[in-house]
């Protein structure tokens, strides 16, 4: 008589996914460095070295753009598997972090950072599949609600990092350079824990006895696919990436690409060159702007994840869009009003944008079941990325051109144009739970 088993997304919380989380929380705050620290260390390269706005939006973009690459490595991550780029994608970020000391040549510079950027993109896609595919069902939207955290953590610390520099020659570049600690410490640590491979995403590809081999191996004899999983056959080849502009999902991917797009050239925009876009609002202290918003930032998505399951997704979506921008079109209108005002006003828009942000790798991962998971959360990235890249391109340029209002001008557009996509287009996911279909 067999023994009864039970569907391994009810097993409760234990070791396998304890190291799948911390290494998936260690690569969020390696790419949440990264990208922190491109804008403290251009912005200080300008005074050592001849660098145009251009040049530094560009540069400040790089990385942006590499995780445009976001489509290819999802699509690459649900034909080859999650765990195999997640073992070697981190280092070569360190190597490529490091090889940052070795030039000044822009053009050069702007590469390495397009290349750091394609290898976050592996955690921000097959990253994040991997996680929700191994956490148990309850824990897995609420715990990867809570990676933005780590990600904002890893942000906030190369702020930090950044407005420690001084304009010594080349420290700028050991300051870019820097991400390779947390990129190398991560990269050891997938090596010692040795990831596992998604047991949905060998179902889905038809090899059910790896399936069950790997959860018997890291949950135990009593635990087993669902029953729909087994009852799927073999499915390589067969789903494409035009299938995520079928009827099946075409909703789904125009929301979660917009909605992620419109989000993202705001907040990088205005994050990436945070003292630009303060001294041309008349505050005379930069730092403590900077810190000020740092904090609001980390408020914001604390905020975000208390909430995160305790309001729909849809309400959630539209009056984060709504809230950030009646911040900004109210500085924008007001441009006298007093400096603690202001201030205040700044700070509302950060924790507003910041708490919208939880919904960046639930939300679109909710969007799209398993076997296209990857590539459909990978094409919604590769979007949003476009957009950030725009953003950083554009802010220290609208700065230059017309100041605070036309830079805070442009990025209240996207706010608006999310808020009304969401309102009339975006799925309700909340009650959702897809990852066994």
């Amino acid at each position: 008589m067999n023994p009864i088993k039970f569907n391994y997304k009810f097993a409760p919380f234990s070791d396998v996914h304890t190291k799948v989380y911390i290494s998936i929380i260690l690569g969020q705050i390696a790419c949440g460095y990264a990208l922190g620290i491109s804008g403290p260390a251009l912005t200080t390269a300008a005074s050592v070295i001849p660098i145009s706005n251009s040049w530094m939006g560009i540069i400040g973009a790089g990385s942006l753009l590499g995780l445009a690459g976001s489509a290819l490595i999802g699509r690459l991550g649900d034909r080859i598997g999650r765990a195999r780029l997640l073992m070697v994608n981190m280092y070569i970020f360190t190597l490529l972090s490091l090889l940052q000391l070795t030039t000044t040549n822009l053009a050069l510079l702007l590469v390495l950072r397009i290349l750091i950027g394609l290898m976050m993109a592996v955690d921000y896609t097959v990253g994040n599949a991997l996680l929700v595919e191994w956490l148990p069902t309850g824990e897995d939207s609420k715990r990867q609600s809570r990676l933005l955290i780590y990600w904002t953590l890893g942000f906030i610390i190369a702020n930090i990092v950044g407005s420690m520099m001084d304009t010594s020659p080349q420290l700028w570049q050991w300051t870019l350079a820097s991400s390779a600690v947390v990129g190398g410490v991560t990269a050891i640590f997938r090596t010692l824990v040795k990831l596992p491979a998604s047991p949905a995403w060998l179902a889905s590809q038809g090899k059910m006895r790896a399936a069950e081999a790997t959860i018997k191996l890291n949950l135990g004899f009593k635990w087993t696919l669902p029953k729909k999983m087994k009852k799927r056959e073999k499915e390589v080849g067969e789903v494409s990436w035009f299938d995520l502009f079928s009827k099946q999902y075409r909703r789904e991917t125009l929301v979660g690409s917009i909605f992620y797009t419109c989000q993202a050239f705001t907040f990088f925009g205005i994050s990436t060159f945070l003292p630009l876009l303060i001294t041309g609002m008349g505050i005379k202290n930069p730092d403590v702007s900077t810190y000020l918003y740092d904090a609001a930032m980390l408020s914001g998505v604390l905020i975000g994840t208390f909430f995160f399951n305790k309001v729909p997704r849809r309400f959630f979506l539209i009056s984060g869009f709504v809230l950030a921008a009646a911040a900004l079109i109210t500085l924008v209108l007001l441009p006298n009003i007093a400096v603690p005002l202001k201030l205040t006003i700044f700070v509302i828009f950060a924790v507003g944008l910041s708490a919208h942000m939880v919904l960046d790798y639930t939300y679109t991962s909710e969007l799209f079941d398993v076997k296209i998971r990857a590539t459909g959360v990978g094409t919604c990235i590769t979007a949003s990325r476009f957009g950030a890249a725009a953003g950083t391109f554009l802010l220290p340029v609208l700065a230059n051109l017309g100041g605070a209002s036309l830079t805070m001008t442009v990025c209240a557009v996207p706010m608006v144009l999310g808020a009304l996509v969401c309102f009339f287009f975006a799925p309700e996911t909340h009650v959702l739970t897809r990852t066994s279909k």
